[in-house]
């Protein structure tokens, strides 16, 4: 079974070093590790970087049967744009997805911590920021489509808190969704 790898980990200067061990630990349960900067057998012709990437990682989702994402709030308190994408790509064509998170506390907890204080309440006890636009809380560790997109794919959302030095190396959430990943196909 072939995993695609997605996490903002591309942006590290080492991270080949990261992809590299989480194929080895994918390696050890069976599974074969496929990260969005390996090469794809069909390259694909664009004229921009951009779209030659882009068109990279779809073709590599295509090329896989389940997907891992790391979540980490990534630049705000949410998970990566991008690889919430990849997540719901994967999601619409009927695969697994699993997740985890190497931050502590739900989305709404970040949320109002990035909105820095310009937060009020309405009558109805709702958060709203100042636009009055309200403050999702459902209690979750993410937006509910990426928290309900894993459930309904019958994967897990593994929070694993550790220190925030390590957010982007510690791999035992991977671990903890790799292991959960086996189960699925059992």
């Amino acid at each position: 079974m072939r995993v695609y790898l997605a996490g903002p980990e591309v942006f590290l200067a080492d991270r080949e070093a990261i992809a590299a061990a989480k194929k080895a630990i994918c390696a050890e349960h069976g599974l074969i590790g496929v990260f969005p900067t390996d090469p794809v057998p069909a390259a694909p012709q664009a004229d921009a970087d951009w779209m030659r990437i882009y068109l990279g990682n779809e073709a590599h989702i295509h090329g896989c049967d389940a997907l891992i994402a790391n979540l980490t709030p990534f630049r705000g308190a949410s998970a990566d744009l991008g690889t919430a994408y990849e997540l719901g790509f994967m999601r619409a064509l009927g695969r697994p997805v699993l997740g985890y998170s190497n931050a502590p506390g739900n989305f709404t907890t970040r949320s109002l911590a990035a909105l820095r204080g310009a937060v009020g309440r309405r009558a109805n006890g709702a958060w709203e920021d100042a636009d009055g636009m309200e403050v999702e809380d459902f209690g979750l560790t993410d937006n509910l489509m990426i928290d309900g997109g894993i459930a309904a794919a019958g994967g897990v959302f593994v929070v694993h808190a550790i220190e925030e030095a390590a957010r982007w190396r510690d791999l035992g959430g991977f671990t903890r969704c790799v292991a959960h990943l086996v189960g699925l196909l059992k």
